[in-house]
C-alpha cells in the first residue's frame, strides 16, 4: 500500500480585544518591563488582620529609647553602651559604675573624665542640674 502524506494547513490564532482591553503600544511596553509579570499594577489593601509595625512614640526618641539623639549616642559611647535599643535605668546605672570604678580621682584617673562620665550618666537617665 502506499503511503500519502497529507499537508495540514498553518492555523494561527489570533485574539480580538474589546476597545477598553486595547493599549497603546507605549503602555504595552512599559507594562512588559520590570518584574510586574506584563500586567497592570494593582492596588494591594491590608487586611484586616495583618500585623503593621507601630509608630514611633516621643519615648522612642528619648535618650533611653530606640533612636537617640547624637548627644545621647555619646552618652552611651562613654559608659560602652549599645548605641541603638532600649536601656533601663538599671543598665545605666551598672554601667556608670563601671566606669567610675575605672576613672575616679581617687583611683588615679582624671577629674575631666570622671566629670564626662557623670554627664553621659545624667543625659541617660533625664537628670538636669536646673
Amino acid at each position: 500500500m502506499p503511503q500519502t502524506t497529507v499537508e495540514r494547513p498553518a492555523v494561527q490564532l489570533t485574539t480580538t480585544r474589546s476597545p477598553s482591553q486595547q493599549q497603546s503600544p507605549a503602555s504595552e511596553a512599559a507594562a512588559s518591563k520590570g518584574f510586574g509579570g506584563g500586567g497592570a499594577s494593582k492596588s494591594r489593601k491590608r487586611k484586616a488582620g495583618s500585623k503593621r509595625s507601630p509608630a514611633l512614640s516621643k519615648a522612642d526618641w528619648g535618650p533611653l529609647g530606640k533612636h537617640p539623639d547624637l548627644d545621647a549616642i555619646v552618652a552611651r559611647q562613654r559608659l560602652h553602651l549599645p548605641l541603638s535599643g532600649r536601656l533601663s535605668e538599671s543598665q545605666v546605672n551598672q554601667a556608670w559604675k563601671r566606669c567610675a570604678s575605672e576613672h575616679h580621682p581617687d583611683r588615679g584617673g582624671a577629674h575631666d573624665t570622671m566629670q564626662l562620665v557623670n554627664g553621659a550618666r545624667d543625659l541617660l537617665l533625664g537628670r538636669s542640674l536646673s
